[in-house]
């Protein structure tokens, strides 16, 4: 680090060129990157993209289906919707309500709107029917390309709103902090500097793979929010330096202290960023990837663009002096004093208000976020909802089974081979309507549908049939199932079905498919992720403070920690208080929460432990160390922590759920871990354990 901070202190206006030249080159990407987000993310390369794929290639289904709900319209307005939107020759079908009494009641009656595969990203088709059928009360297009063309505008205005709590809050814990506005505004820039470069970065990668809505504002939030903790921690430290030094010294010594700690912490969040990479769904991959790149910017500012702008202010820094801010630690020593005398109670205390916390986690229904995402005020989700309920759709769910047999099925034994693979999907009790060539023709025995093909009028009928249900030695059946498509028993009949040993080579698609597979991925992953986490963390504190007791502590008390946040989770989103309406728990929220919190939390435990290892080298009193330790970092730890907490916390004034459960997730977990666990928890083990905390196995001896 010597090298490093004598090169940017030589450097330092080419770094702040570079960094100009830096963020005007990549805004120009950033801005576009909204118009490049596509979908929820809940995607992976596995049996159900495959079926999908032959759906639309081989049988010629439409690739898209959206819906034009009408509530409370006349056949007349109908038809003259339906009408505005034929001119636009932009559908690959139209079903109308007038001529499927399937789709229409009294009140409510929905047309669906087919789409082939020609455009991937249908937002500009979206908008042209919209505008087509205009903005009258009682026509809503729903489906999936709407609801996701909302979602991202709502994204968008989320993260508008999510600042613009955030950020002056931010200012205000920053001017408590350094009690100048200068020193205040700093960090704010240096946040602003990561996001629009990653933001720049990301649109790059955005040219050419699929990114997900959702890392609109799961970016900006995780990246405001380290970005601004290491530029107070690095900022703090100068200060300190500041007192006993000249200002190039000072950010000469800072870059090699609280650079190396910002370094430290930031390998701490890769870790568990890198163990998302393990779960093959598009939405850890995105989210890995954009977090990857926001820990590198702010890492990257934090050490170059910051000590810059630090030896351009020189004293500039202390302009604006409006707060007088204590130094002292007297407060914070008399605190600790008070924790250690009391180790045992607080210990038994403090795990018995995580415990109470955690008891909900048991009831955690975890969901693939999809409509509800959307907040109920949008007629999207509103209109789909009401189709539905009046049409019965919550109840059952479509698969589809595609069967393979070499020769073809319609050979005297491929329709025998056909009725087998019907009936056997018949007789399962899940299986409601099985749709076939056979059901369809109204020629239910597979030797009088030989008989037919072989007359040539009655084959020429049957042709579109065939062509419909087979292709080559594909077989597609419609399965209905009596079940909903997120359900266990539907994802365990998709599940069932793939796995069955037949002739055949079925594969299964549909939701239910889809469901099972991104549930079975994370669940057969997830372990694998969280010991590469569990595993990295401890070897690295290991080495860091030549000690077994210290990790293993600090990885079980984050574990609790983050368990009683997830309880407090179910408490606030699933039971539906505060305000909020009774739901679920999105399916990403412990992943992402878990590898985001775990890391961010040991930048705390590391600042902390470190000051208590210093003592500790130079006294041997475990019990003074604990007390210093506590005492010098409380204020920056505690600080660093309200900041993060009102930049995620801010986005419990959003709309779209699963980020608005991200944000209030983190924001939990780092209030937890900053309060009961690091001031309460830490302090109290130390004592207990005594001059065991600093035991390791073959240590030599200084």
């Amino acid at each position: 680090m010597k090298a490093f901070s004598g090169f940017v202190i030589t450097r330092y206006k080419w770094l702040i060129t570079f960094w100009l030249i830096l963020l005007i080159g990549l805004a120009v990407f950033a801005i576009r990157l909204p118009g490049l987000l596509e979908g929820d993310g809940f995607r992976m390369d596995g049996e159900q993209e495959e079926v999908s794929n032959m759906l639309t290639q081989d049988f010629h289904q439409p690739d898209e289906t959206m819906f034009l709900v009408f509530e409370g319209k006349t056949d007349a307005e109908i038809s003259d919707a339906l009408t505005a939107i034929k001119k636009l020759n932009i559908t690959a079908g139209i079903i109308s309500p007038l001529d499927e009494t399937a789709q229409y009641k009294e009140d409510i009656s929905y047309a669906m709107l087919q789409f082939d595969d020609s455009e991937s990203d249908k937002s500009g088709l979206v908008t042209e029917i919209r505008d087509a059928v205009g903005t009258d009360d009682g026509i809503t297009l729903t489906g999936q390309s709407p609801i996701t063309k909302d979602i991202n505008a709502a994204s968008q205005k989320d993260l508008m709103v999510a600042e613009a709590i955030g950020l002056p809050i931010a200012l205000i814990v920053l001017l408590f902090a350094f009690g100048t506005i200068v020193a205040s505004i700093v960090p704010i820039l240096i946040g602003v500097a990561t996001i629009v470069t990653s933001f720049g970065i990301l649109a790059l990668f955005g040219e050419t793979m699929d990114l997900s809505i959702f890392v609109l504002n799961i970016i900006p939030m995780l990246g405001l929010a380290l970005s601004i903790d290491f530029a107070l921690l690095f900022i703090s430290r100068y200060r300190e330096e500041r007192k006993r030094q000249s200002i190039p010294e000072a950010v000469r010594t800072t870059i090699e202290t609280a650079g190396r700690s910002i370094i430290f912490s930031a390998f701490c969040v890769f870790i568990g960023l890198g163990a998302m990479l393990l779960i093959r769904v598009d939405i850890f991959q995105n989210i890995a990837l954009g977090g990857m790149i926001v820990v590198s910017m702010a890492v990257l500012a934090s050490i170059t663009l910051l000590p810059a702008v630090l030896l351009v202010l020189k004293e500039r820094i202390d302009k604006g002096k409006i707060l007088r801010v204590k130094t002292g630690t007297d407060r914070w020593r008399t605190f600790a004093e008070q924790v250690i005398k009391r180790p045992v109670l607080i210990t038994i205390g403090a795990l018995l208000l995580l415990g109470i916390a955690l008891i909900p986690v048991r009831n955690m229904t975890l969901t693939i976020p999809q409509i509800d995402s959307l907040p109920l005020s949008y007629d999207t989700r509103s209109a789909y909802e009401n189709m539905e309920d009046a049409f019965g759709m919550r109840d059952e769910s479509t698969a589809f089974v595609i069967a393979e047999r070499s020769g073809g099925w319609v050979d005297e034994d491929g329709l025998n081979a056909l009725q087998d693979v019907q009936e056997a999907l018949e007789k399962d009790p899940l299986t409601g309507k099985v749709t076939t060539i056979f059901s369809e023709s109204g020629i239910d025995q597979p030797e009088t549908f030989g008989q037919a093909l072989q007359v040539p009028e009655q084959s020429a009928s049957l042709q579109p049939l065939l062509e419909s249900f087979i292709s080559k030695d594909l077989l597609m059946i419609s399965v209905t199932l009596e079940a909903d498509g997120a359900s266990s028993e539907a994802q365990e009949w998709a599940r069932n079905w793939s796995e069955k040993e037949t002739p055949w080579n079925l594969q299964v698609g549909g939701e239910a498919k889809f469901n099972q597979e991104i549930f079975d991925e994370i669940t057969d992953n997830i372990i694998y992720a969280l010991l590469i986490i569990i595993v990295s963390t401890f070897i690295i504190l290991m080495v860091a403070f030549r000690s077994l007791l210290i990790p293993f502590k600090a990885i079980l008390m984050n574990i609790i920690g983050l368990s009683a946040s997830f309880g407090l989770l179910v408490y606030i989103f699933q039971y539906g208080h505060f305000g909020l309406h009774p739901g679920t728990i999105a399916l990403i929220i412990p992943v992402i929460v878990f590898s985001l919190v775990f890391g961010l939390s040991m930048d705390y435990e590391v600042f902390l432990i470190s000051r208590m290892q210093e003592s500790y080298l130079e006294t041997g009193d475990n019990d003074k160390s604990t007390v210093e330790g506590l005492a010098s970092t409380s204020k920056v730890i505690t600080s660093a922590a309200l900041i993060m907490i009102v930049l995620t916390g801010a986005f419990a004034f959003t709309d779209v759920m699963p980020v608005k459960q991200i944000g209030v997730g983190i924001a939990i977990a780092v209030a937890i871990d900053a309060t009961i666990i690091r001031l309460l928890l830490v302090p109290s083990l130390m004592k207990l354990f005594g001059d065991w905390n600093w035991w390791l196995p073959f240590r030599k001896k200084s």
